[in-house]
């Protein structure tokens, strides 16, 4: 088996120069250091994870926490990541925080602790103060992508302005009554991504001078969980809304087609408008607020890579631009609706 030994006597340096040149432990001069490379490469040796380890200082290892693997954002979050350490020579250690586990504590409290990683990425995750403070007490870069933590460097979309503009959209079609739907029912509009993105919702309509008509159903953030609240909304043709302004687009899917089982036509009964650009908005002719979950992947990458290098930032917030993209799931109001309202 070939050794750092073979690398060096054919890169014609010593063993140490040669480990210096492929691990990134002291200086080499740039030709040395491709001449060493192209060494190791025709005998096909690759250097230790744990030799480098032992120079650098580094793992080259980074932990991210998500709080789920089966969404599409998270999906997509995590694949632009993955592609973004890669590119840096990084691996990832995966924790799945899920909320309401028994083992997401035993994963803030134990196995962070082991500190196999160099940084930390977190996705959303919406830490309780009792996590939080286990974050920093880590000694370790954090990052936060998907929300705004104290302290801590992040990538974000403006949840609230993305909400904003999905109303306001509704509303510059004629439409008066508006039921927003999506996440938990909280007292807390700042911490959470549904939260902040109620809180757009209704600061559009207090704008418009449509506060008195502000109506919040709470859902789960998924297709299903829009289909269930869709069926409460629209059940009582009494009281139905004339448009839905959803919390994320899996939840204004689960809306659309509740919609068409009742019988209602989207948009001329019904208008729906999302936020997330999923990859199924198209398919279902979603007016949504995109955003670019890989692209922010790739973002938050290159800021912990800033704090891995000594160009931390605690107070940044880096925000990725949105765009409404209207599609058939919107229309002006029938006639005898906007009389009703």
């Amino acid at each position: 088996m070939s050794g750092i030994a073979d690398v060096a006597r054919i890169a014609g340096v010593s063993k140490s120069t040669a480990s210096r040149a492929l691990t990134g432990g002291g200086y080499v001069s740039e030709s040395t250091r491709q001449r060493v490379i192209d060494a190791a490469r025709v005998i096909g040796y690759v250097a230790s994870p744990n030799a480098a380890s032992l120079v650098t200082g580094r793992t080259k290892n980074v932990g991210v926490i998500i709080p789920f693997v089966n969404r599409w954002y998270f999906g997509e979050v995590l694949e632009g990541i993955e592609d973004g350490l890669l590119a840096c020579d990084y691996d990832l250690t995966l924790y799945n925080v899920r909320p309401g586990t028994t083992s997401r504590a035993r994963i803030f409290e134990h196995f962070l602790a082991r500190k196999r990683f160099d940084g930390i990425i977190t996705i959303g995750i919406e830490p309780s103060p009792a996590e939080l403070a286990r974050l920093v007490s880590l000694e370790r870069p954090v990052v936060a992508l998907g929300g705004q933590l104290p302290g801590i460097a992040s990538v974000s979309i403006d949840d609230v302005a993305v909400s904003r503009l999905a109303t306001e959209h509704l509303i510059g079609l004629g439409h008066t009554r508006i039921v927003h739907i999506g996440g938990e029912r909280s007292d807390d509009l700042v911490g959470s991504v549904h939260g902040r993105r109620l809180t757009g919702y209704m600061d559009a309509m207090e704008a418009a001078g449509l506060g008195a008509q502000i109506l919040y159903v709470p859902s789960d953030m998924s297709v299903p969980g829009g289909y269930a609240a869709g069926v409460q909304v629209i059940g009582d043709p009494r009281n139905r809304p004339t448009a839905i302004s959803a919390a994320s687009d899996e939840v204004a899917v689960g809306t659309i087609i509740a919609a068409r089982r009742t019988g209602m036509e989207v948009p001329s009964d019904l208008s729906v408008v999302g936020v997330d650009g999923h990859e199924y908005a198209e398919m279902f002719s979603l007016t949504t607020v995109e955003q670019s979950p890989r692209e922010q992947g790739a973002a938050i990458v290159d800021l912990l890579m800033d704090a891995l290098e000594g160009r931390p930032s605690a107070d940044h917030v880096l925000l990725h631009p949105t765009r409404l993209v209207v599609r058939s799931s919107t229309a002006r109001p029938r006639p005898e609706a906007m009389t009703r309202s």
